[in-house]
């Protein structure tokens, strides 16, 4: 059924957590009390399904699909797509972070796919709220990679959606890498075919300008 033209991607949910014993869906640290499992056991099995899902993950991408677990949301380069994602850029630490991604080394722009989340983030925010609109907005155009997603993490059904037109808006293809303007500025930009982005870290201020 995976394979049908008519499903584009997956969600796996849940791990196993290894000797840790912190599965999601079970008493903290008490999966070998609960089960009568030894943690070889658990140890063993982890390592089993960390194999199979190695193998998942390859035939999903050979079929030109996606998962949620494949995406980049931060952190880690080898780590899996958090349920719970959060700007990849935040106003405390913006230059720091936007050096770190804006260079051609960060993992999505050598081979993860980026999923940049709206603030505030995480699975409790308020979707029909989007407290900082347009510098997720700016922030996820500078560091965007080949293969992006600029949304929200799970945060539940029958819930309402702020849609601003901006997502709808041509900003064309990147013509390089962002890059700060100069040394220690804390700005940075990035020129697209039909645009032009920029965040200023110092104040906060993202700017984008229509050609």
């Amino acid at each position: 059924m995976g394979s049908s033209p008519l499903v584009s991607g997956f969600f796996w949910d849940d791990f196993w957590p290894g000797a840790s014993g912190n599965f999601p869906d079970a008493s903290a640290g008490k999966i070998v009390e609960d089960t009568g499992m030894t943690t070889a056991d658990l140890v063993s099995i982890t390592a089993a399904y960390n194999a199979n899902m190695a193998a998942l993950e390859a035939r999903t991408l050979a079929e030109g699909k996606l998962a949620w677990q494949i995406l980049w949301t931060g952190g880690d380069p080898n780590g899996k797509g958090s349920t719970c994602p959060s700007p990849l850029v935040k106003q405390a630490s913006c230059a720091t972070d936007l050096r770190a991604l804006c260079a051609a080394t960060s993992p999505q722009q050598v081979n993860r796919t980026l999923m940049y989340a709206f603030g505030p983030g995480g699975c409790r925010g308020d979707p029909s709220n989007l407290v900082e609109f347009e510098q997720d907005l700016a922030n996820f155009l500078l560091v965007r990679g080949p293969h992006s997603y600029l949304g929200h993490g799970w945060l539940g059904c029958s819930r309402d959606y702020a849609y601003p037109a901006a997502l709808n808006a041509d900003y064309g293809t990147p013509n390089g890498l962002c890059a700060e303007t100069g040394p220690g500025t804390g700005v940075f930009a990035r020129d697209f075919t039909k645009a032009t982005v920029s965040m200023d870290c110092a104040t906060w201020t993202p700017t984008i300008t229509m050609k």
